[in-house]
């Protein structure tokens, strides 16, 4: 595609692949700006499935005007390429706000980030994920791949939540999935199991994904925990060396609790803690309280309740000392 032409947008060099598409870096020749587009390959153009989901990722993000959600500028459609029966088919492809920077996963790749620096990351991500749930959109394949971090420039420390594919639930039509060789990292997956379909991305999964399950806005809360402990601990809160181990590890295990920081607060502890509950119904309901909770830190970090988890047990004994102290006074 590099080098190529669709309609007035000149593609100019790759920017990723996936299961739901090529992304490329283009230039809008009407209005001189680079944007990233968005394609679905000539092969996968007569997948009924496949352009549905194209559609409808157009249509979510036009509904949503976030600073924190890479707009779109338009879905389009050209002449060209072969099909599989050979013959020119139509390219359809969404021209998107190009977001500069890096991927939250290439940032990563270098360790664990500071605690301050992952709770900025981690509040703008809550504030996307919040716009985009008051619009009853959930993005169930949040991951570090789908985050891109501003690196330069005024805009430096900026977020993007990238990727809505998979903003609708997935409802099987007898069309096969491609499967990714890799799907314990950034690809996106799907898969057929007894009870319907499951799609993501396995080491983000909530375990109702992972199940095949009904979804809703707290499978986003899921995967916010997990990017999250991911940030301050350099490494995946679910882990293991096949897909199959990974939604095992999900479904039954913690994550290792003791790799978070020393000096992560305790309401971030308890906010991880509180995302990523096994069962739906015990997790946090809404974003929004991630989003406070972050902020609230931030604004103040070193306030009363924010304290390491190394300090808790010691104030907790104070205060259960005291309490004691005033009670028997009392009697």
């Amino acid at each position: 595609m590099v080098g190529k032409a669709l309609g007035h947008y000149e593609i100019l060099e790759p920017l990723g692949a996936g299961g739901m598409g090529e992304v490329y870096r283009a230039r809008d020749t009407k209005l001189n700006r680079d944007v990233a587009i968005k394609v679905l390959p000539p092969l996968l153009a007569d997948d009924a499935e496949r352009l549905a989901r194209l559609q409808r990722e157009a249509q979510l993000l036009a509904a949503l005007n976030h600073p924190n959600i890479a707009a779109i500028y338009g879905l389009e459609e050209v002449e060209g390429g072969d099909g599989a029966a050979g013959g020119a088919t139509p390219i359809h492809f969404l021209a998107l706000e190009l977001a500069e920077g890096q991927t939250l996963a290439q940032k990563l790749s270098d360790g664990a980030l500071g605690v301050d620096e992952a709770l900025k990351i981690a509040l703008q991500i809550a504030e996307a994920l919040e716009a985009a749930h008051e619009r009853g959109i959930v993005h169930r394949d949040l991951k570090p791949a789908n985050i891109q971090v501003a690196t330069e420039g005024s805009a430096a420390g900026q977020v993007k939540v990238l990727d809505f594919g998979l903003a609708k639930a997935f409802e099987p039509d007898g069309t096969s999935a491609e499967m990714s060789p890799d799907l314990s990292a950034s690809p996106t997956m799907a898969a057929a199991t007894r009870t319907g379909v499951i799609m993501g991305t396995a080491a983000y999964m909530s375990p109702e994904q992972a199940r095949g399950k009904a979804l809703d806005k707290r499978t986003d809360i899921w995967a916010f925990g997990c990017v999250v402990f991911e940030m301050l601990t350099g490494k995946r809160a679910f882990q293991g060396e096949t897909v199959t181990d990974i939604l095992a590890a999900i479904v039954h295990q913690e994550p290792q609790w003791e790799a978070l920081p020393a000096d992560t607060p305790l309401r971030i502890r308890d906010l991880l803690r509180r995302c990523l509950k096994k069962q739906a119904d015990e997790r946090l309901r809404d974003v929004g309280e991630c989003r406070i909770a972050v902020k609230e830190y931030l604004a103040d970090p070193q306030g009363a309740f924010q304290g390491s988890g190394r300090r808790q047990p010691a104030e907790q004994s104070r205060r259960l000392l005291v309490v004691a102290r005033h009670r028997a006074s009392s009697r």
